[in-house]
């Protein structure tokens, strides 16, 4: 059965698909084969199973379907999906797009930790920033960037007390991109890359204090029973990918291709829509509070964040964040963030600090 939030967005656009279903019969018989984001994640779940399993043949009349496996259950780790989907195994693949930045930084620039904190200015400014992570993908991987999503914020989980920024230092924290490693650096912590699915044994094991990821993410995977503390410092959205295959893309021919993008401009609304949801109740169900429907009620407790540690992220994103990342990007990408993501978020990289 199709989620509600899919049927939601299906009943929202009935003209379109009523269009669509009219022009089904010219479309040819393809199945395309889907390495899809983890199995755990609500988003997974909610929207981007069914999208591949149900509502694309459903809106193609039977003609689209596809081959959908999740990258857990196959093994497969992320920071490599993409030269799959490069390499034709898959004809899509799913990923967090900041994972990509060791071959091309602009793949972080939407998503820089900490520049924004509420999920609308995440969207801008992954919006605005779409077509520059795009043209990337299509030079060094040959894929088309065809939808962004985002997980709820990316916050700090920790098996141990904190109370503020300043508890941090000297603790073992997982990231899993480069502009996280900056920003907890910065605050004094040792930063720790693994991923996603090895979290639950290191901080059961401590091989980490403490862990980034989104709230409700974190939830849905069983990190309240290993974690004990939740600090809410947003320090992004792990803003997640949908990649097809140039030759691939090629191969399905016009009127598949006219179909398809469609379909992936309302897959990615409703990436963001149920990004949103998770939002709202992220924090409700790690520490057993309503409303919580969509994940699993815990008891950790909740760090309230002080001005002071408001403050101080906002001195690490402009003083470290985006001065790093300026310089792994080049000068001539910082002036393009400034013109793009930085009158989005108010923030302007220093070209004289590059």
């Amino acid at each position: 059965m199709l989620s509600r939030w899919m049927t939601a967005a299906v009943a929202a656009t009935g003209l379109l698909a009523a269009a669509t279903a009219v022009n089904a019969a010219e479309l040819p018989k393809i199945t395309i084969k889907v390495v899809g984001n983890y199995s755990n994640l609500l988003q997974t779940k909610e929207v981007e199973k069914p999208f591949w399993t149900e509502m694309l043949a459903k809106d193609s009349n039977g003609q689209i379907t596809a081959d959908y496996n999740n990258q857990d259950i196959l093994g497969i780790k992320d920071f490599s999906l993409l030269r799959l989907t490069q390499a034709g195994v898959a004809d899509v693949g799913v990923g967090d797009i900041s994972k990509m930045a060791g071959d091309d930084p602009v793949f972080e620039g939407c998503d820089l930790a900490g520049i924004t904190t509420d999920i609308d200015t995440a969207r801008k400014a992954c919006d605005v920033w779409k077509p520059v992570m795009a043209e990337a993908m299509a030079k060094k991987f040959n894929a088309r960037l065809v939808a962004l999503g985002n997980n709820p914020p990316i916050v700090f989980w920790c098996n141990k007390p904190v109370t503020s920024l300043d508890d941090m230092k000297g603790l073992k924290v997982r990231v899993f991109n480069t502009t996280q490693s900056d920003f907890v650096s910065a605050v004094g912590a040792t930063t720790v890359t693994m991923a996603f699915g090895e979290v639950v044994p290191a901080l059961q094991r401590n091989v980490v204090d403490c862990a980034l990821t989104g709230t409700l993410s974190g939830n849905t995977a069983g990190w309240p029973e290993v974690s004990t503390h939740l600090y809410p410092l947003p320090v992004g959205w792990s803003i997640y990918y949908t990649a097809v295959n140039n030759a691939s893309w090629e191969k399905w021919g016009p009127e598949a291709q006219a179909f398809l993008s469609k379909e992936f401009d309302k897959l990615e609304d409703m990436n963001w829509d149920i990004g949103g949801q998770a939002t709202d109740q992220g924090v409700n169900c790690n520490i057993g509070k309503d409303p919580c429907t969509l994940g699993k009620k815990g008891k950790m407790t909740l760090v309230e964040l002080t001005d002071a540690d408001k403050k101080r992220r906002a001195d690490v994103v402009q003083n470290v964040v985006l001065v790093k990342w300026g310089k792994r990007c080049g000068k001539e990408c910082a002036a393009k963030w400034n013109d793009t993501v930085g009158k989005v978020v108010g923030l302007t990289i220093p070209l004289d600090q590059l």
